[in-house]
């Protein structure tokens, strides 16, 4: 183990893992180390980034027994540019772990965009990632700089599970809207990730500044998606198909779908690699013409109406109380009483998190034919359900999702674009599945069924 702070024009690594001491960060590290030094793996060179040398050489004790791999360790601080500078100048590719993003992501953004280091992070807020796209698209296209967002449980297992069901609608049959129902089960307590908390009370907080955000924006290009609007359908759904019931989760997902599916408009055949070898164009082309654009939206789910209740009442707190600095002082120092325990600061123990896990259903309406979504009165008259499952979301899928997408870019980076700011499904959509896979995140077609009356939604 080695500390240094030389910066150099040659990267000294390919992956540095910046607040990498952090709850979610220790497991990216972990995970990150399963893959170093692997022969089949691209990732040869590692460092850990942090403000105090100390907790990243526990860091590392914690995640990996004796003898310790050769990993360095560097000293960092998202409130000095000179260090996040030196940071990029010494990786091909930094994974940023240091959240809430609003306040800590976008000198690191900056850093990346201006050198040309290449960024991913696990952020699921909605006004940073949007924010970021608005200022550094343009400079990160110029310097080479990948930069992309949400390669986390937000929205990985979203993006790839849409893309997944609309590709199971072979022509000519056509998707018209999507529904994501989310379940996270345990058979402990599920304990959620504080960072992910933390995010929905700022976001709540701070909704005036993304609306006026998009505002100032222009307007995003309107979807091309076959056959009227869905319906609004019931506050508390009982999905009959998949035995749960559910409410609209305000997450980052949709968005994040949505701004997938908007650059796939204007590239209907994905975004070209720098130096891209004509297998890969191949592959490319093929996967990207047989993705459908759809409406999409989220919902959190319960077996139970007492858990739905509880979903409810958290979010009423969090609505209410994130809008002024008193509540917002309540919400974060007690996260557990207004949560009813689901978000602590202390994180789940081990045993809670070997026994979490999620379930992600995608429940999709359609038509047989595409002619028929033109007709006058027009309903689906196909549904399709497909499924994600994974490990438990916040500390293990997520760490699996960042490390797969980053070990991606290591090993086809001539294969992607040259850089901008870009969502995770756009630049990693025709290989992550299939790594996802075989690193315990699962995607399962369910059913393909002819409907023969009214859809709900």
């Amino acid at each position: 183990m080695q500390t240094t702070q030389i910066q150099n024009p040659i990267p000294l690594y390919d992956i540095i893992i910046l607040g990498a001491s952090g709850f979610t960060g220790k497991y990216v590290v972990k995970e990150a180390l399963k893959f170093l030094n692997i022969p089949s793996s691209p990732l040869k060179t590692l460092a850990l980034a942090g403000r105090s040398h100390e907790k990243l050489t526990k860091t590392l004790q914690w995640a990996a027994p004796p003898p310790s791999p050769d990993v360095s360790i560097i000293i960092a601080d998202t409130t000095d540019p000179a260090s996040l500078l030196s940071l990029c100048n010494q990786t091909k590719l930094l994974l940023n772990c240091v959240g809430p993003y609003r306040i800590h992501g976008e000198p690191v953004v900056a850093a990346c965009a201006s050198s040309g280091c290449d960024y991913l992070d696990i952020t699921g807020e909605s006004e940073f990632m949007e924010k970021m796209g608005a200022k550094y698209h343009e400079k990160a296209g110029e310097t080479g700089s990948l930069i992309v967002s949400a390669c986390g449980f937000d929205s990985i297992p979203a993006e790839m599970g849409v893309l997944f069901n609309t590709r199971q609608w072979v022509s000519p049959a056509v998707p018209n809207h999507l529904t994501a129902y989310v379940s996270l089960e345990s058979d402990k307590r599920i304990v959620g990730n504080f960072a992910t908390y933390e995010s929905a009370v700022l976001a709540v907080a701070n909704m005036d500044e993304l609306q006026e955000l998009r505002r100032s924006r222009p307007r995003k290009p309107t979807l091309a998606i076959p056959g009227p609007p869905p319906p609004e359908g019931p506050s508390i759904e009982y999905q009959e198909q998949i035995g749960l019931r559910a409410v609209r989760l305000p997450s980052a997902d949709a968005i994040v779908v949505q701004r997938t599916l908007v650059t796939l408009m204007d590239n209907p055949r994905g975004l070209p690699g720098i130096k891209e070898s004509p297998e890969h164009t191949e592959k490319r082309e093929a996967y990207w013409s047989s993705v459908k654009p759809a409406h999409f939206g989220v919902k959190i789910a319960s077996k139970s109406l007492l858990g739905i209740y509880r979903i409810i009442g958290v979010g009423i707190f969090i609505g209410l109380l994130s809008r002024i600095s008193f509540g917002r002082w309540l919400l974060l120092k007690f996260p557990s009483f207004f949560s009813f325990g689901w978000f602590r600061k202390t994180g789940p123990s081990e045993e809670e998190l070997r026994s979490a896990s999620f379930k992600m259903w995608f429940v999709g309406y359609g038509f047989s034919d595409s002619s028929l979504a033109s007709e006058t009165n027009s309903k689906p008259d196909m549904q399709i359900i497909t499924r994600v499952t994974g490990p438990e979301i916040g500390y293990v899928t997520t760490p699996i999702s960042l490390i797969q997408c980053a070990l991606i870019v290591l090993s086809q980076r001539k294969n992607l674009p040259k850089g901008g700011v870009y969502t995770p499904g756009i630049i990693f959509g025709p290989d992550l599945q299939e790594r996802l896979q075989e690193n315990r995140v699962s995607f399962d077609l369910v059913s393909k069924t002819t409907l023969r009356g009214p859809t709900a939604a």
